[in-house]
């Protein structure tokens, strides 16, 4: 196969799982919501979304239960094999059970349905065909209708499970919104790397202050400012006025552009070359919040004030790796 042939077929692979993904798409409707009302009616009992499904499925039930747990719905997983020697012990009758079979004739998940009733649960299919023996026995039946399956010869799982993933990734945002689910939730489940440390800690608590915050006036010298910026090994002075307020930010790469056009500025004051009203953040701001500024402003400094306006640090957006949240 040459190499134009293997990117046009990769490309081919592509176009099927987003027409796929399109017609999932539209198939939404009362069924979707009627799994969203069952999930919220297992989680108001004090249960779960247990997630089963065989094979390829069973990877993609994997993944599914992980974003709801992750996102404020307790949620387990439920090898369909392993049940029926015991783990169905782990459910109960306060519980939803989102079972994945896209030809909705997996012997091992249509086994388990029958055991899952009579321990009480309610039963949500997603499958791909409606009229499939699953399909039959659930209580909502939330279909895939992704159309072919990529493989050539029909049987490899692809199409069919992006769109289920897709399907999963749908019920747990929407079950964010309906529950409410806010950011310091979602860090209370995600302590560790950048992502917790994030949506945990506070500007405060990455900030520089006092020897480490170069700060001026507006009336002093650029030669002093730039000697307070060394000291507090910075590349920038923050400017303030004399209630405390935020004035301005001056940083070496100000100082730079001047001299490069010929300026002698050193004793001029930091007022005249500094940069007015600059972009600044509370101090009570989330780091998550810090890291959306640098992503869009193209900035590597950052004041940091309080409630009442004053200068009570900076952000050195080199500090951020050292804290791991970049």
């Amino acid at each position: 196969m040459t190499a134009d042939r293997q990117i046009a077929r990769a490309r081919e692979v592509f176009d099927i799982e987003i027409e796929g993904l399109r017609r999932t798409r539209a198939s939404l409707g009362e069924s979707f919501t009627a799994t969203i009302s069952l999930m919220q009616e297992a989680l108001a009992r004090g249960g779960k979304a247990v997630v089963t499904g065989v094979g390829k499925n069973l990877h993609v039930a994997e993944k599914m239960s992980a974003i709801f747990a992750s996102t404020g719905v307790n949620s387990i997983v439920l090898n369909p094999v392993q049940a029926m020697h015991g783990d169905l012990g782990m459910t109960g009758p306060e519980d939803v059970l989102l079972a994945l079979s896209f030809s909705g004739e997996s012997e091992e998940v249509v086994r388990l349905i029958p055991a899952v009733r009579r321990h009480g649960l309610k039963v949500v299919a997603l499958v791909g065909n409606p009229s499939s023996t699953l399909a039959k026995m659930a209580d909502v039946v939330l279909e895939i209708p992704c159309g072919r399956e990529a493989c050539p010869f029909g049987m490899a799982p692809t199409n069919s499970t992006t769109a289920t993933m897709a399907m999963g990734d749908a019920l747990a945002m929407v079950m964010i919104d309906v529950q409410s689910f806010d950011r310091e939730r979602y860090a209370l489940n995600h302590p560790a790397g950048a992502i917790g440390r994030a949506l945990v800690l506070k500007v405060s608590d990455v900030m520089r202050t006092g020897e480490r915050c170069a700060t001026v006036r507006p009336q002093t010298a650029v030669l002093d400012a730039l000697l307070a910026m060394t000291k507090a090994q910075g590349g920038s002075a923050v400017v303030v006025n004399a209630d405390g307020t935020l004035a301005g930010i001056f940083t070496d790469g100000d100082f730079r552009r001047h001299v490069a056009e010929g300026r002698d500025v050193l004793a001029a004051p930091v007022e005249s070359v500094m940069t007015a009203h600059p972009l600044s953040i509370r101090s009570d701001a989330y780091a998550a919040e810090l890291l959306k500024v640098f992503s869009i402003r193209s900035v590597d400094d950052l004041p940091v004030c309080d409630a009442g306006g004053r200068v009570v640090g900076i952000v050195d957006i080199q500090d951020l790796p050292k804290m791991k949240v970049l």
